[in-house]
């Protein structure tokens, strides 16, 4: 819970301090070149979600993102896995990072719009902020964990022979790491 906790605090943190620095410095529509054209400040306000899709719909995105950080918090006391906490850290200040500016910067409470400010003309045609890196973190780390099967408490399934799903051991020296291992077990 600590991890999940640490992350989301930091990512907020990154995020809001950011925008500030975006707002505060550059003047709306400016773009700065920071690494050549590799990378460039664009100060934007985006009325909508990714690529400014659905711009008149901020209001939805407002209730949504509530939606997510409710179940982030309702969901985090089942999370064992260190993995799991960091997908869900990333998620949440992500979120939280969005949300605060559709709650509180213009055009009014809970239809304001997002301050988005990187953009990597090489890479996407899109101007994005910190809260999305973290969500497009979040969701590429949530594929490799379900790919490769963790659970949320860090377990994978224990796979007999055949490939097949086992259940593993949940009591005896082999569940204790101290008896033969489960193939010799199961050939003699």
């Amino acid at each position: 819970m600590l991890v999940l906790v640490g992350v989301a605090i930091t990512v907020y943190a990154v995020d809001q301090v950011s925008k500030y620095f975006v707002v505060t410095t550059l003047a709306e529509g400016e773009t700065v070149q920071v690494l050549g054209d590799l990378l460039h400040w664009q100060f934007v306000r985006n009325p909508g979600a990714a690529f400014s899709f659905a711009s008149g719909m901020t209001w939805v995105f407002t209730i949504l993102a509530a939606g997510v950080i409710t179940f982030i918090i309702w969901f985090a006391r089942r999370i064992r896995s260190i993995a799991w906490a960091l997908v869900f850290g990333l998620l949440l200040g992500g979120v939280l990072g969005n949300l605060t500016d559709r709650l509180f910067r213009e055009p009014g409470f809970g239809i304001g719009h997002v301050i988005d400010f990187i953009s990597t003309p090489w890479m996407l045609p899109a101007i994005y902020n910190v809260a999305d890196i973290a969500i497009v973190s979040s969701m590429i780390l949530f594929m490799i964990l379900t790919i490769r099967g963790i659970g949320l408490d860090g377990s994978r399934p224990v796979r007999d022979g055949d490939g097949a799903d086992a259940a593993a051991p949940e009591s005896g020296r082999e569940a204790r790491g101290g008896g033969a291992p489960a193939e010799l077990a199961r050939e003699s």
